[in-house]
Protein backbone atom coordinates (compact mmCIF):
# COMPACT_ATOMS: atom_id res chain seq x y z
CA UNK A 1 0.00 0.00 0.00
CA UNK A 2 1.56 3.54 -0.78
CA UNK A 3 0.13 5.99 1.96
CA UNK A 4 0.25 9.65 1.65
CA UNK A 5 0.61 11.70 5.05
CA UNK A 6 0.52 15.14 5.63
CA UNK A 7 1.29 16.32 9.23
CA UNK A 8 0.87 19.68 10.24
CA UNK A 9 1.93 21.63 13.84
CA UNK A 10 0.96 24.75 14.16
CA UNK A 11 1.84 26.68 17.92
CA UNK A 12 0.34 30.11 18.66
CA UNK A 13 2.41 32.50 21.43
CA UNK A 14 0.31 34.56 23.87
CA UNK A 15 3.11 37.31 23.41
CA UNK A 16 5.66 37.14 20.25
CA UNK A 17 8.39 34.97 21.15
CA UNK A 18 12.26 36.16 20.82
CA UNK A 19 13.43 32.14 19.72
CA UNK A 20 12.71 28.55 19.36
CA UNK A 21 14.93 25.20 18.96
CA UNK A 22 13.56 22.30 18.08
CA UNK A 23 14.38 18.57 17.27
CA UNK A 24 12.37 16.99 14.67
CA UNK A 25 11.74 12.76 14.83
CA UNK A 26 9.23 12.74 11.83
CA UNK A 27 11.36 11.35 8.71
CA UNK A 28 11.03 7.57 8.00
CA UNK A 29 13.85 5.29 6.71
CA UNK A 30 13.44 2.81 4.23
CA UNK A 31 13.70 -1.12 5.84
CA UNK A 32 12.50 -4.15 4.90
CA UNK A 33 8.95 -4.22 3.30
CA UNK A 34 9.21 -0.17 3.94
CA UNK A 35 10.22 2.45 1.50
CA UNK A 36 10.02 6.36 1.56
CA UNK A 37 8.74 6.98 -1.92
CA UNK A 38 9.08 11.48 -1.05
CA UNK A 39 9.15 13.52 1.66
CA UNK A 40 9.54 16.53 2.71
CA UNK A 41 9.48 19.17 5.95
CA UNK A 42 9.13 22.91 5.81
CA UNK A 43 9.09 25.27 8.49
CA UNK A 44 7.13 28.70 8.21
CA UNK A 45 10.35 30.46 9.78
CA UNK A 46 13.15 31.36 7.73
CA UNK A 47 15.58 29.02 9.40
CA UNK A 48 18.23 26.17 8.19
CA UNK A 49 16.87 22.62 9.26
CA UNK A 50 20.07 20.44 9.98
CA UNK A 51 19.78 16.98 9.27
CA UNK A 52 21.25 14.12 11.71
CA UNK A 53 21.11 10.52 13.70
CA UNK A 54 20.05 10.17 17.13
CA UNK A 55 21.52 7.20 19.39
CA UNK A 56 18.92 4.88 17.78
CA UNK A 57 19.08 5.90 14.21
CA UNK A 58 16.58 7.76 13.17
CA UNK A 59 16.69 10.77 11.58
CA UNK A 60 16.34 13.93 13.17
CA UNK A 61 15.99 17.45 11.94
CA UNK A 62 17.04 20.37 14.19
CA UNK A 63 16.40 24.07 13.89
CA UNK A 64 16.60 27.25 15.83
CA UNK A 65 14.29 30.72 14.14
CA UNK A 66 15.05 34.17 16.20
CA UNK A 67 11.53 36.02 17.07
CA UNK A 68 10.09 37.65 16.97
CA UNK A 69 6.95 35.70 15.91
CA UNK A 70 3.74 34.72 17.78
CA UNK A 71 2.86 31.88 15.26
CA UNK A 72 5.37 29.09 14.19
CA UNK A 73 3.96 25.74 12.17
CA UNK A 74 5.97 22.90 10.75
CA UNK A 75 5.11 20.99 8.18
CA UNK A 76 5.39 17.24 7.08
CA UNK A 77 4.15 15.65 3.67
CA UNK A 78 5.26 12.70 2.44
CA UNK A 79 4.58 9.49 0.28
CA UNK A 80 5.80 5.76 2.22
CA UNK A 81 5.26 2.03 0.32
CA UNK A 82 4.30 -0.18 3.09
CA UNK A 83 4.33 -4.08 2.38
CA UNK A 84 2.67 -6.46 5.22
CA UNK A 85 5.22 -8.51 6.60
CA UNK A 86 3.35 -9.87 9.11
CA UNK A 87 4.84 -7.38 11.86
CA UNK A 88 8.53 -9.18 11.61
CA UNK A 89 10.69 -5.54 11.44
CA UNK A 90 13.86 -6.79 9.69
CA UNK A 91 16.64 -3.85 7.55
CA UNK A 92 16.66 -1.48 10.54
CA UNK A 93 19.18 0.31 11.86
CA UNK A 94 20.70 -1.57 15.12
CA UNK A 95 22.72 0.29 16.99
CA UNK A 96 22.82 -1.37 20.98
CA UNK A 97 21.91 -5.24 21.58
CA UNK A 98 17.92 -6.32 22.51
CA UNK A 99 18.80 -6.44 26.05
CA UNK A 100 19.38 -2.39 26.07
CA UNK A 101 15.73 -2.80 25.94
CA UNK A 102 14.85 -4.24 28.77
CA UNK A 103 15.73 -1.32 30.69
CA UNK A 104 12.57 0.43 32.28
CA UNK A 105 12.25 4.33 32.13
CA UNK A 106 9.86 6.35 34.27
CA UNK A 107 7.37 6.27 31.66
CA UNK A 108 7.86 2.47 31.17
CA UNK A 109 8.18 1.53 34.93
CA UNK A 110 6.26 -1.89 35.25
CA UNK A 111 4.57 -1.27 39.21
CA UNK A 112 2.91 -4.08 41.16
CA UNK A 113 -0.48 -3.95 39.03
CA UNK A 114 1.40 -4.26 35.64
CA UNK A 115 3.55 -6.89 36.88
CA UNK A 116 1.12 -9.13 38.60
CA UNK A 117 -0.81 -8.55 35.24
CA UNK A 118 1.95 -9.75 33.07
CA UNK A 119 2.35 -12.54 35.36
CA UNK A 120 -0.88 -13.44 34.77
CA UNK A 121 -0.45 -13.36 31.40
CA UNK A 122 2.51 -15.66 31.39
CA UNK A 123 0.04 -18.70 32.97
CA UNK A 124 -1.49 -18.67 29.70
CA UNK A 125 0.69 -18.58 27.20
CA UNK A 126 3.74 -21.11 26.44
CA UNK A 127 6.41 -19.36 24.78
CA UNK A 128 7.70 -15.73 24.07
CA UNK A 129 5.77 -15.26 20.90
CA UNK A 130 2.09 -17.03 22.23
CA UNK A 131 3.18 -14.93 25.56
CA UNK A 132 3.74 -11.64 23.30
CA UNK A 133 0.35 -11.95 21.48
CA UNK A 134 -1.51 -12.64 24.54
CA UNK A 135 -0.51 -9.58 26.38
CA UNK A 136 -1.11 -7.66 23.23
CA UNK A 137 -4.62 -9.55 23.10
CA UNK A 138 -5.53 -8.61 26.77
CA UNK A 139 -4.66 -4.84 26.39
CA UNK A 140 -6.40 -4.32 23.99
CA UNK A 141 -9.66 -5.84 25.30
CA UNK A 142 -9.32 -4.17 28.86
CA UNK A 143 -8.01 -0.91 28.13
CA UNK A 144 -10.57 1.52 26.85
CA UNK A 145 -9.03 3.99 24.05
CA UNK A 146 -9.97 7.34 25.68
CA UNK A 147 -8.44 10.72 24.60
CA UNK A 148 -9.40 12.34 27.82
CA UNK A 149 -7.89 11.42 30.37
CA UNK A 150 -4.18 11.14 30.13
CA UNK A 151 -1.48 13.36 28.47
CA UNK A 152 2.25 13.11 27.50
CA UNK A 153 3.38 12.71 30.25
CA UNK A 154 0.76 10.03 32.05
CA UNK A 155 2.65 6.83 32.71
CA UNK A 156 2.35 3.46 32.19
CA UNK A 157 1.31 2.32 35.80
CA UNK A 158 -1.02 5.44 35.93
CA UNK A 159 -2.62 4.25 32.29
CA UNK A 160 -2.95 1.08 33.89
CA UNK A 161 -5.15 2.10 36.59
CA UNK A 162 -7.24 4.42 34.93
CA UNK A 163 -8.08 0.81 32.13
CA UNK A 164 -8.10 3.78 29.59
CA UNK A 165 -5.44 6.01 27.70
CA UNK A 166 -4.75 6.74 24.07
CA UNK A 167 -2.29 5.10 21.68
CA UNK A 168 0.64 6.31 23.48
CA UNK A 169 -0.10 4.85 26.99
CA UNK A 170 -1.39 1.41 25.64
CA UNK A 171 2.44 1.20 24.18
CA UNK A 172 3.62 1.89 27.09
CA UNK A 173 1.64 -0.66 29.47
CA UNK A 174 2.40 -3.23 26.69
CA UNK A 175 6.49 -2.34 26.96
CA UNK A 176 6.22 -2.51 30.83
CA UNK A 177 4.42 -5.70 31.12
CA UNK A 178 7.15 -7.13 28.40
CA UNK A 179 10.09 -5.95 30.02
CA UNK A 180 8.84 -7.08 33.44
CA UNK A 181 8.79 -10.71 31.68
CA UNK A 182 11.80 -10.06 30.62
CA UNK A 183 11.33 -9.50 26.29
CA UNK A 184 13.27 -6.39 24.68
CA UNK A 185 10.26 -4.00 24.12
CA UNK A 186 10.45 -0.51 22.21
CA UNK A 187 8.38 2.41 21.86
CA UNK A 188 7.31 3.31 17.93
CA UNK A 189 6.30 6.25 16.66
CA UNK A 190 4.71 6.55 13.47
CA UNK A 191 1.46 6.71 11.06
CA UNK A 192 -0.98 4.51 10.72
CA UNK A 193 -3.96 4.18 7.68
CA UNK A 194 -7.55 3.64 9.16
CA UNK A 195 -9.39 0.83 6.88
CA UNK A 196 -12.75 2.55 8.11
CA UNK A 197 -12.13 5.56 5.84
CA UNK A 198 -11.28 8.36 8.41
CA UNK A 199 -8.35 10.22 6.87
CA UNK A 200 -8.09 13.14 9.12
CA UNK A 201 -6.85 12.18 12.72
CA UNK A 202 -5.57 14.58 15.68
CA UNK A 203 -2.54 13.11 16.12
CA UNK A 204 0.38 10.30 15.00
CA UNK A 205 -0.05 7.03 15.90
CA UNK A 206 2.45 4.72 18.11
CA UNK A 207 3.07 0.95 18.65
CA UNK A 208 5.52 -1.18 19.92
CA UNK A 209 8.28 -3.58 18.82
CA UNK A 210 9.50 -6.82 20.92
CA UNK A 211 12.40 -9.32 20.76
CA UNK A 212 11.72 -13.21 20.24
CA UNK A 213 15.28 -14.73 19.29
CA UNK A 214 14.27 -17.13 17.15
CA UNK A 215 12.40 -14.85 14.98
CA UNK A 216 13.94 -10.97 15.74
CA UNK A 217 12.06 -7.52 15.90
CA UNK A 218 8.34 -8.22 16.04
CA UNK A 219 5.84 -5.08 16.06
CA UNK A 220 2.62 -5.15 17.93
CA UNK A 221 -0.08 -2.56 18.00
CA UNK A 222 -1.94 -2.80 21.45
CA UNK A 223 -4.63 0.09 20.31
CA UNK A 224 -5.67 -1.79 17.63
CA UNK A 225 -4.95 -5.36 18.65
CA UNK A 226 -2.70 -6.37 15.99
CA UNK A 227 0.45 -6.42 14.46
CA UNK A 228 2.01 -3.97 12.04
CA UNK A 229 0.51 -4.70 9.16
CA UNK A 230 0.89 -2.26 5.65
CA UNK A 231 -1.40 0.28 7.18
CA UNK A 232 1.58 1.12 9.47
CA UNK A 233 4.55 3.54 8.51
CA UNK A 234 7.17 3.54 11.14
CA UNK A 235 8.80 6.85 11.52
CA UNK A 236 10.92 6.54 15.17
CA UNK A 237 11.53 4.54 17.71
CA UNK A 238 12.92 4.32 21.53
CA UNK A 239 12.90 3.25 25.07
CA UNK A 240 9.31 5.29 25.03
CA UNK A 241 7.72 8.39 24.19
CA UNK A 242 10.04 10.52 25.23
CA UNK A 243 12.77 8.97 22.91
CA UNK A 244 10.50 8.79 20.03
CA UNK A 245 8.66 11.96 20.31
CA UNK A 246 7.99 13.66 17.29
CA UNK A 247 8.93 17.35 18.28
CA UNK A 248 10.72 18.52 21.38
CA UNK A 249 12.42 21.46 21.96
CA UNK A 250 12.44 24.81 23.85
CA UNK A 251 11.19 28.56 23.27
CA UNK A 252 12.54 32.14 24.52
CA UNK A 253 9.09 34.35 26.10
CA UNK A 254 6.04 33.74 24.38
CA UNK A 255 3.65 33.55 27.66
CA UNK A 256 0.55 30.88 27.18
CA UNK A 257 1.33 28.75 24.29
CA UNK A 258 -1.15 26.43 22.24
CA UNK A 259 -1.16 23.74 19.54
CA UNK A 260 -2.70 22.38 17.02
CA UNK A 261 -2.28 19.55 15.10
CA UNK A 262 -3.63 18.09 11.88
CA UNK A 263 -2.75 14.89 10.59
CA UNK A 264 -4.21 12.99 7.29
CA UNK A 265 -3.26 9.83 6.32
CA UNK A 266 -4.63 8.61 3.25
CA UNK A 267 -3.84 5.80 0.47
CA UNK A 268 -2.41 7.91 -2.66
CA UNK A 269 -3.02 7.07 -6.24
CA UNK A 270 -0.52 5.13 -8.16
CA UNK A 271 0.83 7.15 -11.50
CA UNK A 272 0.20 5.02 -14.03
CA UNK A 273 3.35 4.73 -16.38
CA UNK A 274 2.97 4.13 -20.00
Amino acid sequence: MRIRISHETRYHYAAPISGVIQTLRLTPRNHDGHYVVRWRIEVSEDCRLNEHEDAFGNITHTFTADGPFAELGVQVEGEVEVQDTAGIVRGTIERFPPSLYLRATPLTEADDAIADFARETRTQADGALPLLHALLGRIHGEMTYDTDPTHAATTAAEAFVLKRGVCQDLTHIFIAAARHLDIPARYVGGYFHRADGVTQQDAGHAWAEAYVPTIGWIAFDPTNGICATEAHVRVAVGLDYLGAAPVRGARRGGGTESMAVKVLVDQAARQVQN
